[in-house]
C-alpha cells in the first residue's frame, strides 16, 4: 500500500495574500498553515464490467463517511466531531486536525445506477465499485482462425 497525501494549496499566501505570509507574530497561527481547502486525494480506474473510485480518508471511521446517489451525482462526504480535551501538554506546534471534506462527482451515463454500489473501507482508504450497464460492456476481443 502506498500513502498517498491531500490535495492542498502550494502557498500558504494563496487566498490572504502576500502581506500576511510575513505576519510573523502569527507564524505558527492557524491561518498560515491553514488546511481548510484541502479534499482527499483520490484515483479512479475504468475496468471491463465497472469503474473503481479510491479515497485516502485516513483518520475517519466507517460511520463518519457518507456516500449518497441522486440525480446521476455521487456525493461522498466525511465529518468528524472536533473532541474538546484538556491540554496536558504544551505544543510549539501542532498540526493533528479534524478535517471534513465533501466531494461530488457528475457520473457518466455508462454507470448503472440501478445496481448497489459497493463500497469497502480499510486501512484509511474508501474503495467504491460502480458496475457499468450491459450496453457499455465492451464485449471481449474474438480472434477470427484464417484457414
Amino acid at each position: 500500500m502506498s500513502l498517498v497525501k491531500f490535495n492542498q494549496r502550494k502557498f500558504p499566501w494563496q487566498k490572504e495574500g502576500i502581506t500576511s505570509w510575513f505576519d510573523i507574530d502569527n507564524f505558527f497561527g492557524q491561518d498560515f498553515f491553514s488546511k481548510n481547502e484541502s479534499l482527499p486525494a483520490m484515483n479512479i480506474k475504468e475496468n471491463d464490467n465497472s469503474f473503481e473510485i479510491e479515497l485516502a480518508v485516513p483518520g475517519f471511521s466507517r460511520n463518519e463517511i457518507e456516500v449518497s446517489l441522486e440525480n446521476n451525482n455521487l456525493h461522498i462526504s466525511a465529518t468528524k466531531e472536533h473532541e474538546e480535551k484538556e491540554q496536558k501538554e504544551d505544543y510549539t506546534y501542532k498540526e493533528f486536525t479534524y478535517n471534513s471534506f465533501n466531494r461530488q462527482f457528475h457520473l457518466p451515463p455508462s454507470v448503472n445506477q440501478e445496481q448497489e454500489i459497493k463500497a469497502t473501507y480499510k486501512n484509511g482508504v474508501l474503495k467504491l465499485d460502480l458496475a457499468k450497464k450491459e450496453e457499455a460492456i465492451k464485449p471481449p476481443k474474438k480472434t477470427i482462425k484464417i484457414s
